[in-house]
Formats: structure tokens, C-alpha cells, sequence
């Protein structure tokens, strides 16, 4: 089968005249057109917004997307800010803490729904029922052991075993001096009182010398009995004084609650700008010179990243166009073709977020950057149709002629190229992903949308321009740029010199490339090279160092419970006991190097079981220590480290709904529900950036059946992650697959098979396999992101193979030097256009977008490599030995011919 050749059809070219008529007869209809075009799509396009978290990369309906917004919903109504101070004065710093939490309680909700300084109330609560967080045969151990050391101590001393209920009355604590005087009925006062003396502390510090190890009951002293007390929910040694307060009492932390939601931009940055005035109105460093402060917590990181992604999007597409500019106007050194050029695409990607605000409504962070993409590959269609144009009246055709002959020539391999685009962007939309799957609707509408925009709206702006200032012989620049670079930079000249000076040479190295390239892929991939440290997939957090360092400090301090731990929302209260026992069943049966998570939470763990027995066993060991302390036996340092946490008398059991709201605020949801909410924590906050360990732990909690039949999911970022990874690993060979079965498609279709479509095919897999190759060497690990560079590379590839080949078939054998010199300029212009998109990626601050970057950046220099060197080369060779052989035929059939 003959290749396509460059005539189009009647109809076709009808088609394509009837749109040249109106565009050259009325252009500024069409410009009109297009500006209301422009209105239209940035008025959809401005309502845009990008959504931040990971979430936003998987379908809604996945189940823990579902789960992760119920808990959302019962839980997030409550963001934090951490207001950490921090000086050399405590008590400056506890009065400024104080003072703070006055002005911002004042500010009222939604702004502030709590502010505290500490855990006043609820160590007010819990450290006189401390005791009931022992165990019950342990409780009755130390029961029995306070007992048996108390009646040891006394009996030394009166010389029997006594009962001493006598000293109920007098004070225990500053009365303590007088009651330790002689007793009123004994004879030998002195004697009794030296005997006392002596006993002070022994019930603390052990048995005398002369003790007998054998008779004398075990040692007891304030931090063994404080041991045993259980005292490891809330420890009040860890807030001196009740306060988030560091150890060194060199910082306190402000911890704040608002009703304000993180997800909403607007709202949030008010609520921290009334809070910021509110710790300034309070003047810290009229406290002490030494105070400062700084602010952290949820709410203040997700203004901050929401923040930091608008301004990366800014930022990445601000150096994407100055990129692009600099290139296309060096490419054309005309300022009308660049405004012209600049003008088609901007209109073609403001449609393209148009059309994306009414079919998805919002970005994420791998859609978000898009734009800059769009662009750098929009504009191809657009340099083909203006090399092409220009080239024309460089040779002195008319504008018409020329607008009409570049219609005619173009609009194929630029249609091809775009549709294969569109192609491999669709592959994603084939893939449940929604990461990739919102990438490709965008990016094939873009295609799309780009090339229609170029083929309707630049014809007209080249010809108003005309009528404007007609296009002469002059240079650009006002005659500025020599005659010699008057038609533009040559791009395709060093290319087409060395294909003309070695094709054979090019095209063995291109396949022995292609060899090692397929052999470095093959380790690649067998060998995993997925990345598992989360730390390279986020932001680069170093222009955010003092939040990062106040965040860290604060939840120090502070013991925040959801900093790291995953909250787990079950149906009824009365699962929070069976989902406990399976979650730690499934962590106790695990290797010891292989454990999913350190340990469970719930509001249950504050309301110890067998309260009665526990509070009459507590009451009484508090009655003997009292007594001891009267008595001398116990020393002023213990009894100091005991005292807070004996009851007055015995305590009555209480249930969840008595705890302080300080306590129950992690476990509360927002209709003031308490008991369902429960925390799962990691084993460790180092191992939480290992995606190894995150689907270890994400496995552990993600779906529990229950005694009663009932199943309770679990979701968190551990489960968000694993599921991303497990999308992502599932989806994207199937999008790689019909990314390429498209691509070729397209290509054959154009071609309609033949010699043409297998060398654009060729040199497509040629590039293909030289990038994996390369990530390969470089050590480039793929991610949720950049694995997106390789189903599209395919069809954003191929677009420089198809043009080449589209110019040769139309000219004819003999022509691929010719091909290269001139379409190969406005090719390698498309590369570097896409590539510059690509390159302007590597600005971002995220790490997965700077790895989009470079793996993309790969695949343009690559497959542009493969078309204007190897394909060009391995089809001159061709031609070269059919044409000596064409001669060396002619030769002898003439040698016959003058024989005979």
C-alpha cells in the first residue's frame, strides 16, 4: 500500500477553504468570537480549586475515601493552633499563657471554640483517682504490701504489731510536726520519740540494718508505689503545674480549638489573623523582654499548603511562560508571530479550565499543574502551521495563498499528533486512579480543545495583523535582527548536518541504544523501583522550618493524641471494647520486627474497670500513708511526690459522661457524642514516612469483623496511601498498554499502514525504551505522579516521528534532509516547547511534581532524539543504497546496452 500522500480530498479541502474564506474575509468576527470564548472560560475557570490532600487523587465511592469522610464529618469540626511560647522566665511564661487564653477565648465561635494553657482540670480529675488505673490483683498486692510494711514499721517501733486507729483525726500535711509528737500514753516519751525519728522514711527507703531480709515485707518508696498506682494515662510530672510546659520551663504552649475547618481558605485566614491580633493585643514581651512566640497545628499547616500549592501553580506557570516565550520568540525573532502564538493557546487552555470546572469542578495536586503541560504541548499545532505559513511568504506567496496552503499541508499530521495526544491522555481516564483519570479528561480535552483553537483563531490573527502592519521584507524587531536570521533560528540545521554526515552511523547507535536501553529497563523494573520514603512525594518543607520546628515542639509538649495516630469512628460504643481486643490480638501475633502499630486509644482507657473494690482498696492504702506520714514514717520528698494522688475519702465510680472536656475533646464528635471515637498509634513517629510500614499498619486496621457480626473500617492516611499505591500499581500497566495500542492506532490510521506508519512507530519505541533506560541508570524511583510520564509520553512522543515523516511522504523520496532542515526546525520548537513545560515542573516545591518533571523531561529529549536523528538517519541510509544500487543497476543495464 502506497503512502498517504500531502493532496487532500475534495470534500476535505472544501471543508478547509469555506473556513479560510471567513477567516480571511471577516477575521475580526472570529476574533470576537474568541474573546467571548476567553470570558466565558476564565469566569468557569476562576471557581476552580484545588483540592490538597491525597484523598483527592482517589474515586469518592472508594470505601476509605467514604470512611475518611465520615470521620471527617463527625470529628474535624474542631481544627488546632498551637501557640508555642518560648523565653528564660517560667513564670512570665505561664502568666503570658494565661493572659493569652483569656483574649482568645474572647474572640468566640467559630473562631475559637477552646483555648487552653493546660491540663488543670483535667488533672484536677484524675490524679485523686490515679490508683484506679492499677490493675485489680496488682492493686491488691500493693494493698496488701502498704499494709504489712506500714504494721513492720510501727511494730519496730512500739515493739508490737499495732493497729494505730487512733490517729484518724489531725491534718495530714501541715499539721504533720505536731502529730508526730510521743503519745500521750506511753511512759518513756523520749524513748518513743527517737524510735519514731529513726522509722522516718523507713516505709519509703526499706528495712534498717538490722532488718532481716526474710521477715521484713518488701520495700516500698513514692515511685514504686506511684508505679504500681498505674499511673500512665496522664502522668501530672509530665505538665509541672498543670501547664503544657517543657521540661526545662523554658516554653508553654497555647493550645486553641476552632470551629473552623481547614479545607475552607477564606475562613481559616480570618480565623488566624483575629488570633495572631489577639496574641499581640496580649504584648508577651511586656511579660518578660525574653518571650516569643510562634504558631503551628492543623489549621495553620493546611492554610499554609494550600497556600504554598496556589503559589507553586504561580509560580511553576509564570516560569513555564516566560520558558516558552523565550524559546518560540527566538525560534521566529518576529513579535507578531510570538503575540499571535501566545494569544491561540492562551485562548485554547482557557477553554480547556473551562471545560474542566464543568466536567470535574476541582483540581488536585497532580492536575493542578496541567496548565504549564497544556501549553508547552498545545502550542505545537499552532509552530507547524506558523513554520509552514512562514516559510510560504518567505518564498513569496500572498497571505491568502499562504494561510490556505498551510491549512492544507498542516491540519493532518497536526491533527495526528493531537489526537495521539489526546489518546494517551485518554489512557488515563481508562484507569479508576482519579489522580491520572482527572489528568487524562484534562489533558485530552486540552489536546483537543488546543488544536481546534489554533486551526479557528490564529489564521484570523495573522491576517488582522496584516491589515494592521503588513508583513514585508523587513526583519523583526523594527529591522533590528540581521537579514541573515530574518526567516528565525534554524533549529533543524545541526541535525540535518550530522544525519547528512553519518545516517548509517546514527542509526546503529540508535538501535544498540535501543538494546541496552530494553536491558537496564528490564533490571529496572524487576527489581521494584517504586519509591517508598513518603518524604520525597511531598513538599519541600525548608521555607517552612520554624513551622515545622513549632509543630514538633508543640505536640511534645503537649502529647497531642491525633499527631500521628489514625482515628478509627465505630457505629456503637459498645465495639470500642471488641475492636480493641482484635486490633491488639492482630498486633500481639505479629514477628517482633513486623509489628503494624504501638497501641489503641479510646475514651474507655480513662474509665477503669471495678471502680468499687478498687476505690475501697485505694482509700485505704491512702488512710495508712496518711498515718505514716504522721508517724514520720514516710518522708517529706516521697510524701510530696504521693500526696496529689490519694483521695481525700473513697471515690465514687463515675462513667465517660463525667470526665472533663479536657480529657474527652480527642473522643468527642461534633454533636457531643463520646466513646466512639478511637486512636490507633504507630510504634514510632520515625517509621510513619515509610510507605513499607504505612501498608503494614494500613493492612492491620482496614476492615475488622467483629464478635457480633459487625464490620468496622478503618481509613486515616495509612489507608489513603496503601490505596493510592494499590491503584496506582493496578492501573497504570493497563493505561501504558492502551496509551500505546491508541497511539499506534493513530499512527497507522494517518499512514494507513505501510512503510511510513512502522518507521513512526519504530522510532516512538526507540524513545520509549532509551527514557526507561535512563530512569533506570539515574535511579529515578516512579511514583503516584511521575508514572503519569510514561503512558502520555507515547502519544506526546510520537507527535515528533509523525511530522517528520508526514513532510518526507509529501515530498517524496530523497527529501528526508529537506524534511529535517524545515519541518525538523518547527519539530525540535515543539519539543522544546513541551520540554520547557516540563522543565519549569522542576521549579515546583513538591518532590512528586519535580519527579513528573524529570521523568517527563526524559521523554521529550529522548523521543525527539529518535525522530530528527535516528529515523532520519536509518531512512537516508535506506535511500542512499537504493539510490547507489538504482545507479550501479542503470550502469550495467547501460554497459549491456553499449555491449550488445
Amino acid at each position: 500500500m502506497k503512502p498517504r500522500t500531502g493532496v487532500d480530498p475534495p470534500s476535505t479541502r472544501t471543508r478547509l477553504d469555506r473556513l479560510a474564506d471567513l477567516q480571511l474575509r471577516r477575521p475580526w468576527l472570529v476574533l470576537a468570537l474568541a474573546a467571548i470564548l476567553v470570558a466565558l472560560s476564565l469566569t468557569l475557570a476562576l471557581r476552580l480549586r484545588v483540592q490538597p490532600g491525597l484523598e483527592a487523587l482517589l474515586p469518592r465511592n472508594r470505601p476509605s475515601v467514604l470512611e475518611l469522610d465520615r470521620v471527617k464529618a463527625k470529628t474535624s469540626g474542631v481544627s488546632t493552633v498551637f501557640i508555642l511560647f518560648e523565653g528564660d522566665d517560667t513564670a512570665a511564661l505561664r502568666s503570658c499563657a494565661d493572659a493569652t487564653v483569656k483574649a482568645t477565648s474572647a474572640l468566640g465561635h467559630p473562631w475559637v471554640g477552646s483555648s487552653e494553657s493546660g491540663v488543670h482540670d483535667a488533672l484536677a480529675f484524675l490524679e485523686p483517682r490515679a490508683g484506679l488505673f492499677a490493675k485489680l490483683e496488682e492493686l491488691e498486692t500493693l494493698h496488701r504490701d502498704v499494709l504489712e510494711r506500714y504494721d513492720y514499721e510501727v511494730g519496730k517501733v512500739t515493739g508490737a504489731s499495732l493497729d494505730d486507729d487512733d490517729d484518724d483525726d489531725g491534718d495530714d500535711d501541715d499539721g504533720d510536726d505536731e502529730n508526730r509528737k510521743s503519745d500521750a500514753g506511753k511512759s518513756d516519751a523520749g524513748k518513743s520519740d527517737a524510735g519514731k525519728s529513726d522509722a522516718a522514711g523507713k516505709l519509703a527507703n526499706g528495712a534498717t540494718s538490722g532488718d532481716s531480709a526474710d521477715h521484713a515485707p518488701p520495700k516500698l518508696d513514692a515511685d514504686s508505689i506511684k508505679k504500681r498506682f498505674g499511673l500512665t494515662q496522664l502522668d501530672g510530672d509530665r505538665f509541672p503545674g498543670g501547664y503544657y510546659q517543657s521540661k526545662d520551663g523554658k516554653a508553654v504552649v497555647v493550645t486553641i480549638r476552632s470551629a473552623v475547618m481547614g479545607t475552607d481558605y477564606e475562613a481559616g485566614t480570618e480565623a488566624l489573623r483575629r488570633i495572631r491580633e489577639a496574641v499581640e493585643q496580649v504584648r508577651p514581651t511586656a511579660h518578660h523582654p525574653s518571650l516569643r512566640y510562634s504558631f503551628s497545628g492543623d489549621l495553620v499547616t493546611a492554610i499554609a499548603e494550600y497556600r504554598a500549592i496556589n503559589d507553586d501553580l504561580t509560580a511553576v506557570g509564570k516560569l513555564g511562560a516566560t520558558l516558552l516565550v523565550t524559546v518560540v520568540f527566538l525560534f521566529y525573532l518576529r513579535l507578531r508571530t510570538l503575540i499571535a502564538m501566545l494569544l491561540t493557546i492562551a485562548i485554547g487552555v482557557a477553554a480547556t479550565f473551562g471545560a474542566t470546572e464543568l466536567l470535574i469542578g476541582e483540581l488536585n495536586m497532580a492536575t493542578g499543574f496541567l496548565f504549564t503541560i497544556i501549553a508547552g504541548n498545545g502550542i505545537n499545532s499552532g509552530i507547524i502551521f506558523m513554520a509552514r505559513y512562514l516559510e510560504l511568504r518567505r518564498a513569496g506567496e500572498s497571505l491568502e495563498l499562504a494561510i490556505r496552503s498551510a491549512h492544507n499541508e498542516t491540519w493532518l499530521p497536526t491533527l495526528t499528533a493531537a489526537l495521539a495526544a489526546s489518546a494517551a491522555y485518554a489512557s488515563l481516564a481508562v484507569t479508576e486512579f482519579r489522580g491520572f483519570r482527572d489528568f487524562g479528561v484534562i489533558g485530552c480535552i486540552g489536546m483537543a480543545l488546543t488544536w481546534l483553537c489554533t486551526y479557528a483563531f490564529l489564521p484570523p490573527l495573522l491576517v488582522a495583523s496584516e491589515r494592521i502592519a503588513p508583513l514585508g521584507d523587513r526583519p523583526g524587531l523594527f529591522g533590528l535582527i540581521p537579514k541573515s536570521l530574518a526567516g528565525g533560528a534554524r533549529f533543524g540545521e545541526p541535525f540535518a548536518f550530522l544525519v547528512d554526515r553519518a545516517p548509517r552511523a546514527a542509526t546503529l547507535a540508535g538501535v544498540l541504544l535501543t538494546i541496552l536501553g530494553a536491558i537496564a529497563t528490564v533490571g529496572w523494573v524487576t527489581g521494584d523501583p517504586m519509591e517508598y520514603d513518603m518524604r520525597n512525594l511531598r513538599s519541600d518543607l525548608s521555607a517552612r522550618a520554624d513551622e515545622v520546628r513549632t509543630r514538633i515542639k508543640s505536640e511534645e509538649i503537649t502529647g497531642h493524641i491525633g499527631a500521628d495516630g489514625m482515628a478509627i469512628l465505630v457505629d456503637r460504643v459498645e465495639q470500642v471494647p471488641w475492636l480493641t481486643r482484635a486490633l491488639e490480638q492482630r498486633r500481639d501475633s505479629a514477628p517482633a520486627d513486623a509489628k503494624p502499630f504501638k497501641s489503641v486509644h479510646s475514651l474507655q482507657d480513662f474509665v477503669p474497670a471495678d471502680q468499687e473494690k478498687k476505690s475501697a482498696l485505694v482509700a485505704d492504702i491512702a488512710d495508712r500513708l496518711v498515718r505514716a506520714k504522721k508517724r514520720g514514717i514516710v518522708s517529706d520528698e516521697d510524701w510530696n511526690k504521693l500526696k496529689r494522688y490519694l483521695p481525700p475519702t473513697k471515690l465514687a465510680a463515675y462513667t465517660m459522661a463525667e470526665l472533663p472536656e479536657g480529657v474527652a475533646r480527642p473522643f468527642t464528635e461534633r454533636d457531643g457524642t463520646r466513646g466512639r471515637i478511637m486512636f490507633i498509634s504507630p510504634i514510632n513517629s520515625e517509621v510513619i514516612d515509610d510507605a513499607h510500614y504505612l501498608l503494614r499498619w494500613a493492612d492491620a486496621y482496614r476492615r475488622t469483623e467483629l464478635p457480633d457480626g459487625s464490620v468496622v473500617v478503618g481509613s486515616g492516611r495509612a489507608v489513603i496511601y496503601a490505596d493510592i499505591w494499590s491503584a496506582v500499581i493496578s492501573d497504570v500497566p493497563r493505561a501504558v498498554v492502551v496509551s500505546l495500542v491508541l497511539t499506534l492506532f493513530v499512527v497507522a490510521v494517518c499512514f494507513r499502514a505501510g512503510f511510513a506508519a512502522a518507521a513512526v512507530m519504530l522510532s516512538l519505541l526507540a524513545g520509549i525504551t532509551w527514557m526507561t533506560g535512563l530512569l533506570a541508570l539515574s535511579g529515578v524511583k516512579l511514583n503516584f505522579l511521575n508514572f503519569i510520564a510514561l503512558p502520555i509520553t507515547f502519544g506526546i512522543g510520537v507527535d515528533y516521528a509523525v511530522n517528520v515523516m508526514q513532510r518526507y511522504v509529501k515530498e517524496g523520496p530523497g527529501s528526508m534532509l529537506l524534511a529535517v532542515r524545515e519541518t525538523g526546525g518547527a519539530v525540535v520548537l515543539c519539543s522544546m516547547t513541551t520540554l520547557l513545560g516540563y522543565l519549569a515542573l522542576l521549579g515546583s516545591v513538591n518532590y512528586a511534581v519535580r519527579g513528573l518533571g524529570v521523568a517527563a523531561v526524559l521523554g521529550e529529549v529522548t523521543c525527539l532524539i529518535a525522530a530528527v536523528v535516528v529515523l532520519p538517519g536509518a531512512i537516508l541510509w535506506r535511500d542512499r543504497k537504493r539510490d547507489a544500487k538504482a545507479q550501479a543497476d542503470a550502469a550495467n543495464a547501460a554497459g549491456l546496452e553499449r555491449a550488445a
